[in-house]
Formats: C-alpha cells, sequence, structure tokens
C-alpha cells in the first residue's frame, strides 16, 4: 500500500533502526558505566519510540484497509 503517511512512519521506523545500531556499536565499545546505562537509557526511549510508531502503523493500516473495502462495495 502506497500512503503518503505510512512511508512517513517507515521512514521514521528505518532511522529509529539505524539509530540503535550506532548506539550498539558505543555501548559495546565503551567500558564507563556511567556512560553504558546512559546508552541504555537512549536505547530504551528509542524503542518506545518504535513501539508507539509500529502501534501507529497497524491503525492506519487498519483504517485504510477499511476505507478501501467501503469504497469497493460502493
Amino acid at each position: 500500500m502506497n500512503d503518503p503517511y505510512l512511508n512517513e512512519l517507515r521512514d521514521e521506523f528505518e532511522g529509529y533502526s539505524n539509530q540503535l545500531k550506532k548506539l550498539k556499536k558505543k555501548l559495546l565499545k565503551t567500558n564507563s558505566t556511567e556512560l553504558q546505562a546512559k546508552i541504555i537509557k537512549q536505547i530504551d526511549s528509542i524503542a518506545n519510540k518504535m513501539e508507539a510508531n509500529q502501534k501507529q502503523s497497524i491503525k492506519v493500516t487498519k483504517s485504510r484497509i477499511k476505507e478501501l473495502k467501503t469504497k469497493s462495495r460502493k
């Protein structure tokens, strides 16, 4: 389904994924427990954003499918 809003959500999700990859590398390289804790908090925050993004994507997809079904019945 080619939908501008869904495409935007997908792009955001990919951005979050890239951020997670970078943070993972940082986490593995550092020996500082303080820095590790800070990175883990950032990872947790991004994971929450990704979860919200996925929930929104599901809602929008269901809504778009419902719209398509309604239009096809008319």
